[in-house]
């Protein structure tokens, strides 16, 4: 506390007496006697007593055992999950369209080590069970895949395309889980603009003359070998991995090299090229390349910088231009498939117009025949197939994902036919918004019929 005083306030000179004694005198503390506990000050020395030992001491905060919270709010981990068919290739067809399935946990689950889009990962987390709906569109990529099995990647380059919110990477997620079961070896890149938005490092690379991004290529090598592990055991390597101060001689399977890769970061980019090399000439098993956030690759400028701090271009480093070769087809898989999903709400990296023209979209932005086009970016584009997802749930699919939420307990209001019927109308079907702001809107509650025998809103809500 502070006193403002006057120069000629009586209280002026006490205070100052005052402030003085204080200063000269050094015991701040005397001790008490007979307490154990006191503080006892001499001095400019001070000695504190401790009381309590580490070992005795009781934690502030600690957590009850789970015996004791009883209350159903606390037994959500211990819900029984929802009986729901898993999703497998013989449950995709015409007669489970429209139908709720679920993603088995398994040892090399894609889910598990490549990860999910957010919006896809905070769903998971609430549900007791990863489920999905079979819809028209996943039964015509099943059959797309279905061909892709027999003939090279160029062939089948696709981009999922749709509203926001509407279920592409949903798609893309059951794709990557029918090509698995199918015994296809997967890659899943689920936020591809993290390969652009510099949070990894890069260094550049005067052999190559592009900018490497070691931990992204590791990363990759590391939970490709985890999911595909035993079938890419039984793929030799062709071809010898010649380095700047070693080789690694062929015959070796491709499993071992990605562990190599893997045990030594600092050749983890070229193990990663050559390792994409070696699957592209293989014909054992197909390979399927997911991409989400597929758009993120084709802006004209990443968030890399170089030294002279200019936007590094996403085909002069490493990960985007290994997406991109694979995506436009100068690099092919013998037997496989390309899909990649847009992202139509991301406003840091936008759809560019490259793909706009490449895949005859509406244009989301001002589009204008003077703005340039990046040539590089058009021949990288060339080619791509459009597979729109609908942007509503027919009534059918919206019935599917209402029932699995209401099997959840994931529904405080009255579940009926009219509450199902009034979320989709008040949503027009739309996937996400259906969820989000139709059915998850539910939790918090009805509001309390207002009491109109007091006048006054603000008393009503007081009680009074």
């Amino acid at each position: 506390m502070s006193f403002i005083l006057s120069r000629a306030s009586p209280c002026r000179p006490a205070l100052r007496n005052a402030l003085l004694s204080v200063a000269e005198s050094r015991n701040y503390a005397t001790a008490v006697p007979g307490k154990s506990n006191a503080f006892k000050m001499t001095g400019r020395t001070s000695k504190k007593k401790k009381v309590f030992s580490k070992k005795g001491r009781i934690p502030a905060w600690r957590s009850m055992p789970a015996t004791q919270l009883s209350d159903p709010l606390f037994q959500s981990d211990n819900r029984t999950p929802i009986a729901l068919p898993p999703f497998r290739p013989y449950n995709v067809d015409e007669e489970m369209v429209g139908k709720a399935v679920h993603f088995e946990e398994r040892e090399n689950d894609p889910i598990k080590f490549f990860g999910t889009p957010k919006d896809i990962l905070l769903e998971y987390r609430l549900l007791s069970r990863r489920a999905s709906v079979v819809r028209d569109v996943t039964v015509q990529t099943a059959r797309l895949l279905d061909e892709a099995a027999k003939n090279p990647s160029k062939q089948t380059r696709v981009a999922i395309t749709g509203s926001a919110g509407s279920g592409k990477s949903t798609l893309l997620l059951q794709a990557v889980r029918y090509c698995q079961d199918n015994e296809w070896i997967v890659i899943y890149i689920p936020r591809a603009k993290k390969t652009v938005d510099s949070t990894t490092l890069h260094q550049y690379d005067l052999r190559s003359q592009t900018y490497l991004q070691p931990k992204y290529a590791l990363q990759l090598l590391q939970r490709t070998l985890n999911v595909n592990s035993a079938l890419l055991t039984k793929i030799p390597m062709r071809r010898a991995l010649t380095l700047e101060k070693r080789q690694i001689a062929g015959g070796i399977s491709l499993a071992e090299l990605a562990t190599m890769g893997v045990k030594e970061p600092q050749i983890a980019t070229q193990v990663l090229d050559h390792f994409m090399t070696e699957l592209a000439n293989q014909t054992t098993s197909p390979v399927l390349l997911a991409i989400d956030d597929f758009q993120a690759i084709y802006r004209e400028r990443t968030v890399y910088r170089d030294p002279h701090f200019a936007h590094i271009r996403p085909y002069h480093l490493s990960m985007p231009r290994l997406l991109l070769e694979f995506a436009s087809g100068k690099r092919s898989f013998s037997n496989g498939a390309v899909l990649g999903a847009l992202t139509a709400s991301d406003s840091q990296f936008p759809i560019s117009n490259e793909l706009i023209t490449s895949l005859s979209l509406p244009s989301f932005l001002p589009w204008s025949p003077y703005d340039k086009a990046n040539k590089s970016l058009m021949e990288y584009a060339k080619g791509l197939i459009n597979l729109q997802v609908p942007n509503k749930f027919t009534l059918e699919e919206a019935t599917a994902v209402f029932e699995v939420w209401m099997k959840d307990r994931s529904l405080s209001s009255p579940v009926n036919d009219e509450s199902l019927l009034a979320k989709y109308t008040e949503t027009g079907g739309h996937p996400r918004t259906f969820v989000w702001k139709g059915i998850l809107a539910t939790l918090e509650g009805a509001l309390p019929e207002p009491d109109l025998s007091t006048p006054w809103p603000h008393l009503r809500e007081l009680g009074i």
